[in-house]
């Protein structure tokens, strides 16, 4: 038994000695409730009512209709809820795909970054940018950090390496999102859910040892401070020469929450988190052709390097900052109906010194070898942004006009700033600083230079302020029968201001400044048909929009672009076994971007003139198939995607988009072989698939494999062995035009888990 379980049968006991007469109702259904819905009715109800007298203290009567779920979170790898479509809802409630990796599934495969942990959903891919997740591929469609990725469905835009150490799940939705969110992009949005304090005491300490010297420590402490308050506290400190791919780690993380009132009619929360990144900075390997002037064939450089090879400065690093400070309060209305607001005040800092690592002209694989010179040059990325999200949502189930609502309603207030920096050059009073070449056969040859000599200075700046207010109902209108329609409206300003220095170090700073004004509303509708508890059949309809200074720039050209429209259809279902212990979730989609931003290269204009779409199929498992296996898949295909529209060039009208693989996807499952050993196996797959901007030749697909051993010493102690990429696969991670940067190799790692 678990020590979860075995607190809760403590709190059960205790309840049964106080009120036996509730316990005799109880005692005639054939299932309990969980003891959380007891001490949720009887908190809620205490707060609402005047001192009891000693014979109102009895706990009234409680009607159990249903057998309680089965365990999610950390400990199943198959999730019922989300709170990514706004509050907390059933998926089989939402008419539209919504993955979940949940806290088992990122602790069994040891996920620490929240890029390793997308790598387990289908139809991901990544453009190797500059670090951190800049821009994720799903679906085909771009899903840019600064618009498509969330902390407790608030924005989280900024650029920086996220961490997985205080993440009780990580939540996709598939399709557009716009109603739900405002701006963004055609493929969806990723939800970060942190983990919050529950009223128990219950802490977990994890300690990490693999190759290259990775140590890994995780603290997760909850500790309950009163009846219905709890503090909880995660803390992380990473370090690693390399991270298989090239990169050396050095982080760490704190996160504290304090929540009060804890399932009463007027709940609170406080929180801070502070991530310190300061790591090294694989910025990608030179793809490489078999003779000089050839297209890049199967055979390319990534056969020929180690993928933990480092051929860039040692002087380089990816150093950065991510800090917030948020609050919440929820209060619950006797009807049920339930009001939540939200507030997160963020600043975050990045500082990344690295180098483009090319071959010196001529090179091919016909005379490529150890003695092979490669170039290194200078990519700069330093920028500051501060963040203000204020977010109020509305909740309710009713009655009216003879049929059953389920309303979401609400209003958000977004404000951002960002400053990006460069360097001086010796013109501008700055430094010019060169980095030597080095040879294929010599890497990590700690060659240094002293990058805090640079002299910067403010090249840009980004200011926008936006609000949105949105509704959406949820109506019975048959037995089996619910229809879904919500509308959103966003209004968004933004205003981008470029500083120039003329090479006279003394003259004056040239401003030009541009500003972007957006007006829009953004639909859903759905229809759900749910014959019984089981089977939840679904159709939907979204639309979403992206502006030109989703990146935080604007031009001449752009400035006064209106936002580009897309559409996302969809047929799907989710399935649930007799038992409940297994859901298979499939779907057909088709999206569009009905007007793509494209540049006509006759007079250099940005028109709304583009159009491509997507379509294919998808499906996701998870749950367990007997009492000791335990299974969680997901795969998309996309046979179908096009250019339908578009300018001559490398990615024009006809191709099929970059990152976009044909196939995709993941399996991982488990066995109980006794009660002490559970053994794990699984496979991250990738078809082929062309680079940004498609320079002519496609990447070759990858299968990597990985397994897992747990031996559970005792009811506190736990030991997981992990190796990842058995076979050592070489292989593309991420890829962009001029280069690539490299999956991990081989790793093994040893976790001492320890719950009490």
């Amino acid at each position: 038994m678990s020590k979860r379980s075995k607190i809760q049968r403590k709190q059960a006991i205790a309840l049964t000695s106080n009120a036996q007469p509730v316990m005799k109702t109880i005692a005639k259904s054939s299932s309990l409730l969980p003891l959380g819905a007891i001490l949720l009715a009887s908190s809620m109800n205490a707060l609402a009512q005047q001192p009891a007298t000693e014979s109102e203290k009895a706990l009234k009567p409680v009607v159990v209709k249903e057998k309680a779920e089965e365990p999610e979170g950390k400990d199943a790898l198959r999730a019922t809820t989300s709170t990514i479509g706004k509050g907390k809802q059933a998926l089989r409630d939402i008419p539209q795909s919504v993955t979940v990796v949940t806290e088992k599934l990122i602790d069994d495969r040891n996920l620490d970054t929240v890029k390793e942990a997308l790598k387990n959903t289908s139809g991901i891919s990544f453009l190797a940018a500059e670090g951190g997740e800049e821009d994720i591929r799903l679906r085909g469609f771009s899903l840019q950090a600064t618009g498509d990725v969330f902390i407790d469905g608030m924005r989280d835009p900024a650029f920086y390496e996220r961490d997985t150490f205080n993440l009780d799940r990580l939540e996709v939705l598939r399709g557009s999102a716009s109603m739900l969110f405002g701006r963004g992009s055609t493929g969806g949005a990723v939800n970060q859910v942190s983990k919050q304090p529950r009223a128990i005491d219950e802490s977990e300490i994890s300690t990490t040892i693999g190759s290259h010297n990775y140590r890994r420590v995780t603290g997760d402490f909850n500790i309950r401070t009163g009846e219905n308050a709890a503090l909880r506290i995660n803390a992380m400190v990473t370090k690693a020469d390399n991270n298989g791919a090239g990169s050396s780690l050095d982080k760490k993380g704190i996160a504290a929450t304090y929540r009060f009132g804890i399932g009463t009619a007027d709940e609170f929360s406080v929180g801070i988190y502070d991530l310190q990144n300061n790591n090294g900075m694989n910025y990608g390997m030179p793809w490489i052709r078999p003779t000089s002037g050839s297209p890049v064939s199967d055979t390319t450089l990534i056969n020929k390097l180690d993928p933990s090879a480092y051929y860039g400065m040692a002087s380089d690093y990816n150093k950065g900052s991510a800090q917030h400070v948020s609050a919440s309060h929820t209060h619950r209305f006797q009807d049920d109906s339930e009001l939540k607001t939200s507030i997160r005040k963020g600043s975050y800092v990045r500082d990344q010194r690295a180098g483009t690592v090319r071959l010196a002209a001529g090179t091919s694989l016909a005379n490529f070898s150890d003695a092979t010179a490669l170039t290194r040059g200078t990519q700069l990325k330093i920028q500051d942004m501060d963040t203000l999200y204020l977010q109020t949502d509305y909740s309710a189930k009713f009655k009216a006009l003879g049929v059953q609502h389920e309303l979401l309603a609400g209003a958000d207030f977004a404000e951002e700033k960002r400053k990006v920096y460069g360097a001086r050059t010796a013109a501008q009073g700055g430094v010019n600083l060169t980095k030597p070449n080095t040879t294929a056969g010599t890497p990590d040859d700690g060659a240094f230079i002293n990058e805090a000599s640079r002299v910067l200075r403010q090249t840009n700046q980004f200011d926008s302020t936006g609000y949105g207010l949105y509704a959406q109902d949820l109506v019975q209108v048959a037995p089996h029968w619910k229809l879904l329609a919500g509308l959103r409206y966003d209004n968004l300003t933004g205003d981008y201001s470029t500083f120039a220095i003329p090479n006279n170090a003394a003259g004056p700073v040239t401003t030009t400044s541009y500003s972007m004004k957006v007006s829009e509303v953004s639909k859903r509708v759905g229809v759900l048909y749910q014959p019984n508890a089981l089977h939840s059949y679904h159709f939907s309809a979204a639309t979403s929009f992206n502006t030109s200074g989703e990146a935080y720039s604007l031009s001449a050209n752009n400035q006064d672009i209106p936002p580009e429209q897309s559409i996302n259809l969809e047929l799907g279902a989710k399935l649930d076994s007799s038992d409940k212990r297994f859901t298979t979730r499939l779907a057909l989609f088709r999206s569009t971007k009905l007007h793509e931003r494209n540049t006509d290269p006759l007079v250099n204009l940005v028109t709304l003139s583009g159009k491509r779409h997507v379509a294919g199929f998808e499906i996701d498992v998870a749950g367990k198939l007997t009492a000791q296996w335990e299974i969680y898949g997901s795969y998309m295909w996309i046979p179908e995607a096009n250019i339908d529209i578009g300018v001559a060039g490398s990615e024009g009208q006809g191709t099929r988009p970059s990152l976009t693989p044909e196939h995709s996807g993941t399996v991982w499952n488990t066995y109980q072989i006794t009660s002490q050993w559970r053994v794990g196996l699984g496979v991250n797959f990738r078809g082929e698939q062309t680079p940004i901007r498609n320079p002519g030749w496609t990447v070759d697909s990858y299968v990597t494999a990985d397994l897992m051993a747990e031996y559970k010493i005792n009811e506190t102690f736990t030991l997981k062995g992990n190796v990842s990429n058995i076979t050592n696969k070489l292989y593309a991670d991420a890829l962009y035009t001029g280069h690539y940067i490299p999956g991990a190799g081989r790793t093994v790692q040893m976790t001492l888990n320890a719950r009490f």
